[in-house]
């Protein structure tokens, strides 16, 4: 007989913040708490004060799911398995994320990208569910994305790292040189909400739906999505993050991605119907949490 009481912790984490959570069988959480990532000295000192917290208070967790912002270190073979590596977060380049969690909270860890843990939870209640072969892309202070082909989260010699592709730039019509520490212009460099407030001197929040960072906006991401789309060959495109809040920012990119794709690819439903082909996650900001936990539950 399987145990119904089983609790799971979830990290969800990323550049800007760390979302903790523990939950049971039923997926009903029962502890949150929301972290501001500074150091790695402090941001992992609070995120152990949190389940050591909780783990007195309601009992001991038996797995924890871990979705990370990365560049991460995937391989459990590997003598860095778990560090954080050449990220561009400051700061954190080889950190032992996981080694240190584990020392302190004695607790299996599961771990897996932040935009990988996202793609599972949609997988499993929200957007792609149903779905074997799909693509979860958030568009935030960064670009990541994550996939699922042939029903497996896809790893190869690493992670795919999505928002790093280079990105072909017309300098007369955008002369921005692009906020990558590491490719300058590459998508996250172009495109990510980091991107919109250094060449705008405004948040995506603050830009208005008629400003013409929104066409430049959904050029990048266009032209992103189509190369994936002729790559990966997905059934969905999930685009979550920040800078996606601005609902009116999906049609542009539809029409982009349609007008791109110019009928070559030669899926009618997709192209009459772009509508379902590119669409919002399901869970919201919940997914990466979800996909955490799921992660956690598949760790046994």
């Amino acid at each position: 007989m399987v145990e119904q009481n089983r609790l799971w912790g979830g990290i969800e984490a990323g550049g800007t913040k760390i979302n903790c959570a523990i939950a049971n069988d039923a997926h009903q959480f029962l502890a949150e708490e929301r972290i501001v990532t500074t150091t790695p000295t402090e941001t992992l000192a609070q995120i152990i004060a949190f389940f050591q917290v909780q783990q007195q208070r309601i009992g001991d967790m038996n797995a924890i799911g871990l979705g990370s912002f990365g560049p991460v270190d995937l391989n459990p073979a590997s003598k860095t398995y778990g560090f954080l590596l050449n990220t561009p977060k400051p700061g954190w380049q080889q950190i032992d994320v996981v080694g240190t969690l584990m020392r302190s909270l004695h607790c299996p860890i599961r771990l897996d990208t932040d935009v990988n843990a996202a793609a599972l939870g949609e997988h499993l209640s929200g957007a792609a569910q149903g779905l074997d072969t799909f693509l979860y892309l958030t568009v935030g202070t960064g670009i990541g994305g994550g996939a699922m082909v042939n029903g497996k989260l896809l790893h190869g010699l690493l992670h795919p790292e999505m928002g790093h592709i280079p990105m072909p730039q017309d300098k007369r019509l955008d002369p921005f040189a692009g906020c990558c520490p590491f490719h300058g212009n590459c998508l996250e460099g172009l495109a990510s909400g980091t991107a919109i407030a250094a060449r705008w001197g405004k948040t995506a929040e603050q830009l208005m739906p008629e400003h013409p960072a929104w066409e430049l906006e959904a050029e990048y991401l266009a032209t992103a999505i189509v190369t994936w789309t002729l790559t990966l060959a997905p059934q969905r495109i999930i685009l979550g993050g920040g800078v996606m809040h601005q609902q009116h920012l999906f049609a542009r990119i539809r029409e982009q991605v349609r007008a791109k794709l110019d009928n070559y690819w030669a899926v009618p439903d997709v192209l009459e119907n772009m509508d379902d082909y590119i669409v919002a996650p399901q869970l919201g900001d919940r997914a990466g949490m979800m996909g955490a936990i799921a992660l956690a539950q598949q760790s046994e």
